[in-house]
């Protein structure tokens, strides 16, 4: 919507009118239902800004402050074109995070078709042969044929209670106690802790400098960053420094003093302020920091595939190794 707006407006037609046409020419049905909307809207002599108001469910409150600050600064068009490249390359990051977990995913799919299959089909088959052949079974083959009547046996009860913890959890995480517990969590966790501020840094860097880039003032910048941020200690944490810069206080020093914030990123922010030059610095930090998280995710799925990998040769060898010493132990039980 944003894509064909600019266009439209680009070309010299005014905003009304190319919500107008798109409501027209349009070919996706949710698409022009949209425009059909806000052309209700528009025809009643609102603003483009107030229009998108009415469906929080599609523009979030910092696109309805942008579009509004271009409107009356006449530079609508930049804000779309700003808006946009913000929005493409968080698109861009959620494809790369999708794109690099698909192979790791597929591995653990069929390493557990492998192993479900050899359990439930493979095994049995082979117990019964190696029973009738009489002897005695190594320990390894005693430990997969136990794994699997424990599997067979209590597989359906482990899920069950599987499942049932996992939907207690799922319902006392959407609490508030909950989702603090698991964020704070999370930040200890070796990998996902440096991803999730990495993250943080990003959205940030990126929403800030669209904000101050489009005449919204550093105090309501700054407190529609803090609404975009999901993680909830790193979101109190920004809006403890955010209270302190509306006190007076520097930007680079109140996220200095959360502790959440690397020492590089302060320097290069209080760089950016001392010269006056803050948003282009936080789109230098965020160009970095995409970068930085892009490595991360492909550093994670070529540890995690590996990983899966190393798993499932693992357990072949074990089952092959076990299948071949039980049959070498029965063979030699045998007298001729």
């Amino acid at each position: 919507f944003l894509q064909a707006l600019s266009d439209l407006n680009g070309s010299g037609m005014p905003a009304g009118e190319a919500v107008r046409l798109l409501s027209l020419r349009l070919k996706d049905p949710a698409l022009r239902a949209l425009c059909v909307e806000l052309w209700a809207g528009l025809s009643e002599g609102l603003p483009l800004s107030r229009a998108l108001e009415s469906h929080p469910e599609v523009f979030d409150l910092q696109t309805v402050n942008l579009v509004s600050a271009g409107e009356a600064t006449g530079n609508l068009r930049e804000v779309l074109l700003r808006l946009i490249q913000h929005f493409t390359e968080q698109k861009a990051l959620r494809q790369k995070l999708t794109t690099a977990l698909a192979y790791p995913a597929f591995i653990c799919v069929v390493a557990l078709g492998l192993i479900l299959f050899f359990i439930f089909y493979l095994l049995p088959r082979l117990q019964m042969l190696l029973t009738s052949l009489g002897g005695q079974l190594p320990l390894s083959t005693r430990i997969l044929v136990g794994l699997s009547h424990f599997i067979v046996t209590y597989g359906l009860l482990l899920a069950g209670a599987l499942a049932v913890g996992a939907i207690f959890f799922w319902r006392w995480q959407q609490r508030p106690i909950g989702r603090a517990a698991v964020d704070q969590w999370l930040l200890r966790v070796p990998f996902a802790g440096p991803f999730l501020i990495n993250s943080t840094i990003l959205n940030f860097s990126q929403t800030l400098a669209v904000l101050l880039e489009n005449g919204v003032t550093t105090a309501e910048a700054l407190r529609m960053t803090e609404r975009t941020l999901t993680h909830t200690t790193l979101q109190r944490a920004f809006h403890d420094a955010t209270d302190r810069v509306l006190e007076g206080e520097s930007l680079s020093l109140s996220l200095h003093k959360t502790g959440c914030f690397p020492d590089l990123v302060i320097d290069q922010l209080s760089v950016g302020e001392s010269t006056g030059n803050l948003a282009p610095s936080l789109r230098d930090l965020a160009r970095n920091y995409q970068q930085t998280i892009t490595n991360q995710i492909q550093a994670f799925t070529t540890i995690f595939s590996s990983a899966v990998l190393l798993f499932a040769f693992g357990f072949v060898a074990f089952i092959a190794y076990a299948i071949v010493s039980a049959v070498f132990q029965v063979s030699a039980s045998f007298k001729f």
